[in-house]
């Protein structure tokens, strides 16, 4: 394999990364944390690793039929700055669309496993900064893979390029986490709950 110094990682709570993986969830909503370059969200790669994080992640805010994996992923991270992280999947942004309104987020609630009044809070975090939606096409590994953690990892931040991973994830053995006709379905629901549909992902 290819390796790249530090290929591109989206980093999400550890929860939300399996119900990608799991076929469960084909969007993800994000205002970029407060590490974050520029401290706005940007989109840095249309085609990234799966990075699975605890940070922040607690059960009250997931919906109920949720909240119980959050005890089985909190050992995803090593305690000190020695370990190990298991890569488990990547996926390619296929589209975005940026939010600004209540009711927009609302027609996205059956999309999402995070509460409704969570979801509500990244909406309503930094007013002046959209909500971007990002739908993703999610692919689990084959084989887990799994990297040396480093402490610059940490942190609350949407990207992080991360050493010892192929430069392109889809050049390991792979399957998409929907199938096509499923991921379609999906998507068209999606399509339809958004006022202004879905924009070609750019990265920058």
């Amino acid at each position: 394999m290819t390796e790249a110094p530090g290929a591109p990682a989206f980093k999400e709570w550890a929860v939300i990364v399996d119900a990608l993986l799991e076929g469960e969830q084909i969007v993800d909503v994000r205002k970029g944390g407060i590490r974050e370059e520029g401290r706005h969200f940007a989109l840095h790669a249309t085609r990234c690793w799966l990075y699975p994080t605890v940070e922040h992640q607690k059960a009250e805010l997931l919906k109920p039929a949720y909240r119980h994996r959050v005890e089985a992923t909190r050992d995803v991270l090593p305690e000190g700055d020695a370990g190990e992280i298991r890569i488990a999947g990547w996926a390619d942004v296929v589209g975005v669309a940026k939010l600004t309104k209540p009711e927009e987020l609302d027609a996205l609630d059956s999309k999402l496993i995070w509460s409704g009044d969570y979801a509500a809070s990244r909406l309503n975090w930094k007013k002046r900064d959209p909500l971007w939606v990002l739908v993703l096409r999610a692919h689990r590994l084959v084989e887990p893979l799994t990297v040396p953690f480093r402490a610059e990892y940490r942190g609350c931040s949407s990207w992080v390029d991360v050493d010892g991973l192929p430069a392109d994830p889809a050049t390991e053995p792979s399957e998409p986490a929907l199938s096509d006709t499923a991921f379609e379905a999906r998507l068209k629901g999606v399509v339809a709950a958004l006022p202004a549909g879905l924009s070609e992902p750019v990265a920058g």
